[in-house]
Formats: structure tokens, sequence, C-alpha cells
């Protein structure tokens, strides 16, 4: 008679499942590990790119600042040049012998007597008539040279 066989050994894997979910992880970090030196390096690349283009763009905002006081100090010194040479035409036009020659010219001449006239009040006057204008004495006094 034949003899049966008994099956008594053990599959050679134990689980399968875990045994293809290995194979699976092994092929996966193979093709991880491939491309991961790669990605390190575009990664170590991308951030020295972005420190030099910080970098530029720093130095480009720094040079434009730069200019733009350049044209401002430029701008200031002309028109305090302007504003001098504006100053000696004043001073040349409110001069007393320039007064003298126009007022000779005109046929003005000092006055020999003084009036004294009285105007009468404007509605205005009679409204503040109690009350002092602090604010255009104290302007005619800052006007006054």
């Amino acid at each position: 008679m034949i003899a049966q066989r008994r099956v008594d050994e053990r599959p050679r894997i134990a689980n399968a499942r875990s045994a293809t979910t290995a194979t699976e992880l092994r092929r996966s970090h193979a093709v991880r590990s491939r491309y991961a030196g790669l990605l390190r390096f575009s990664a170590a690349l991308c951030l020295a790119l972005l420190a030099v283009m910080a970098y530029v763009t720093l130095t480009a905002n720094l040079t434009g600042l730069n200019y733009a006081l350049g044209r401002a100090e430029r701008q200031r010194a002309s028109l305090q040049d302007e504003t001098l040479r504006l100053d000696d035409r004043i001073a040349a036009l409110r001069s007393d012998d320039r007064l003298a020659r126009i007022a000779a010219e005109l046929g003005m001449r000092e006055p020999q007597q003084f009036a004294k006239v009285a105007l009468p009040r404007s509605a205005t006057e009679r409204k503040v008539r109690g009350r002092v204008a602090v604010l255009s004495t104290v302007a005619d006094w800052l006007r006054a040279k």
C-alpha cells in the first residue's frame, strides 16, 4: 500500500502577508535612497540660491536708498541757495536807500505836521468791544521786526 504522506512540514514563510509588506518596504526604501542624495543636493542648492537672492535684493534696496538720499541732498542744497538768493533780493527791495529813492521819485517827503483822526467803529469792532483781540495783537508783535 501506499503510505500517506504527512504534511507536517512548516511552510517556508510563516506569514505571507508580512513578507509581501517587507518586500514592498525594501523596494520603496531602495527607490527613496536612490534619489535621497539628489534631493539633499537640490535642497542645499535652493537654500544657497535663496540666501544669495536675499543678499542681492537687500543690496539693491540699499543702493536705491543711497541714490534717493543723494537726490534729496542735492535738492536741499539747491533750495538753500535759492532761499539765500531770495533773502538777498528781499533785503535789497526793502532797503531804506531804495525806498527813499522811490519816494523821492513819487514826490513824497517827510511829514511836517501830524494829525490824529478818529474813525468810526465798524460793526465787527462793536461786537468785540469788551474783549481783547489777543491773537491779532500777538500776530502783530511777531510780524514786527
